[in-house]
C-alpha cells in the first residue's frame, strides 16, 4: 500500500490525500467560491508553521485571509458566537477549519450559524434539522486535519460545550458538507509523541465503537475494520518514528476511515468522554483511551460476534475476547496511556453527575449493551478508579 503518492478520492466528499497537498489550498478555495476565507483553528495551533504556510499559499494567489484561533480543546458555544461575529464583521465568504478535532469542530460550528439567527442547539443531531428555506446557504467549508485521530473532516458534525449546562452536544445540518478535505500527512509530522498517541487512539476508539453498534451497515463496518487495521499497525511506528511519513499517512488514512464509520453511531466511551471533557476540559482522545477498557469489559457479552473480526484486523493470533482485550491494553501500555480518569484531573466523586449527563448523550443510545443510571455510574466509577 502506497501512503506517499497523492490520491484523489470522492467518497464521502472530495478528498485530496498526499504529502504537500496543503499547497493546493488556493485552487480549492477558487473551486469552492471562496475569495476571503476565515481560517478557524484552536488555541494550541496558533503560531504553528502550518498556519503560516496556509496563509502564504493563499496570499501568493491573491486571496486575503484572517485567523480566528479562540477555540478551546473542547469548543464552547461562546467561542462559536465570537467566531461568527468576526466572520460577519470582516465579510468573509468561507471557512477553512484546520487543526485537531477542536479546531475543525469550531470551524464547522461557525459555518453552521454564520448566515442565520437559528439557535445553535436547534442543530442538535438528536432533533430534526432546522428548515433552512428562508436562510442563505451555508458558507463553503474546507477541512484540514493536522492530527490523525479525530476523523472530523468529512462531515459537518461538531461537538460543542453548552456553557450553561457544562455538557457537550453534537450539532450538524445535512446541507453543510465540506467542499474539500485536504489530508496532508506532512502536517502531522510536528505533532508531539503524546498527542500522536492520544489522537491515534481516538481514531481506534471510533473504529471499535462504530463496528460494535448493533445495526446493519456494511459500508461503515468495512471502513471501521480497515481503519482499526491501519491505526493499530502504524500508530506505534508513528509514535516511535515521528518523521516516518508512511506511518503518518497510514494513521491519517485510518483516522479518516474511522471517522466515516462512526456515522453509524458510537457508544458509552464517547458518551462518558464528552461529559468528562465538558466538565474538566480533558483532551478528548486521551479521555477516550482511558475509558475504553472499562466499556469493553461491560460490553463484552453483547459484542461476541464482533470480537474475532476486530482481533484479526489488529493482527492478533488469538481471536477471543481475552486476546482482543489484552491486545488493546498492551497497546495502551506501549503508548503510556494513564490508567484512570482521576490521573488526568477528574474528581473521584463525579460519577453520579457524569453518568446522568452521559445518559443524555446520543452515543449512549447506540451502545451495544443497554445503559441505565446505575450501570453508567458503575462504568464511570470503574474508569475513575480501576481503568485497565
Amino acid at each position: 500500500m502506497n501512503f506517499i503518492d497523492p490520491q484523489d478520492w470522492v467518497f464521502p466528499v472530495p478528498i485530496a490525500y498526499g504529502p504537500g497537498r496543503l499547497s493546493e489550498i488556493a485552487a480549492h478555495c477558487v473551486q469552492a467560491g471562496i475569495s476571503k476565507p476565515l481560517i478557524v483553528t484552536d488555541h494550541g495551533s496558533l503560531g504553528l508553521p502550518f498556519l503560516t504556510d496556509l496563509q502564504t499559499y493563499l496570499s501568493q494567489a491573491g486571496i486575503a485571509s484572517a485567523v480566528y484561533a479562540d477555540i478551546s480543546p473542547n469548543p464552547r458555544d461562546d467561542e462559536v458566537f465570537a467566531g461568527k461575529a468576526q466572520f460577519l464583521a470582516a465579510q468573509h465568504d468561507g471557512v477553512i477549519a484546520i487543526g485537531g478535532g477542536s479546531g475543525m469542530d469550531g470551524g464547522k460550528a461557525i459555518a453552521l450559524v454564520a448566515y442565520n439567527e437559528i439557535d445553535l442547539w436547534a442543530f442538535d443531531t438528536q432533533a430534526n434539522p432546522p428548515d433552512m428555506g428562508n436562510d442563505p446557504a451555508f458558507p463553503p467549508l474546507i477541512t484540514i486535519p493536522t492530527t490523525a485521530g479525530t476523523g472530523a473532516e468529512t462531515e459537518s458534525t461538531a461537538m460543542v460545550t453548552d456553557t450553561k449546562q457544562m455538557m457537550k452536544w453534537c450539532i450538524w445540518h445535512p446541507d453543510l458538507k465540506p467542499a474539500m478535505v485536504i489530508l496532508d500527512p506532512e502536517l502531522t509530522i510536528g505533532l508531539p509523541a503524546h498527542l500522536t498517541a492520544w489522537t491515534g487512539i481516538d481514531a481506534m476508539v471510533h473504529a471499535i465503537e462504530a463496528y460494535c453498534i448493533q445495526c446493519f451497515n456494511p459500508l461503515c463496518d468495512g471502513m471501521a475494520l480497515e481503519g482499526l487495521r491501519l491505526v493499530s499497525q502504524w500508530l506505534p511506528v508513528a509514535v516511535a518514528e515521528p518523521e516516518n511519513l508512511e506511518a503518518r499517512g497510514a494513521v491519517l488514512s485510518g483516522s479518516c476511515l474511522a471517522g466515516v464509520a462512526f456515522l453509524k453511531g458510537l457508544g458509552a466511551v464517547h458518551a462518558i468522554s464528552h461529559m468528562v471533557g465538558a466538565e474538566y476540559d480533558t483532551q478528548h482522545g486521551l479521555t477516550n483511551a482511558i475509558i475504553l477498557p472499562s466499556v469493553l469489559r461491560y460490553n463484552a457479552p453483547s459484542i461476541e460476534a464482533k470480537v474475532a473480526p476486530m482481533a484479526q484486523a489488529m493482527g492478533l493470533q488469538a481471536t477471543d475476547f481475552d486476546a482482543f482485550y489484552g491486545g488493546i491494553c498492551a497497546l495502551l501500555d506501549e503508548l503510556d496511556i494513564p490508567k484512570t480518569l482521576t490521573e488526568i484531573g477528574a474528581s473521584s466523586d463525579c460519577a453520579p453527575r457524569i453518568a446522568a449527563k452521559a445518559l443524555k448523550d446520543s452515543a449512549a443510545e447506540t451502545n451495544p449493551r443497554p445503559l441505565t443510571q446505575d450501570t453508567m455510574e458503575r462504568l464511570v466509577k470503574d474508569a475513575l478508579n480501576v481503568g485497565r
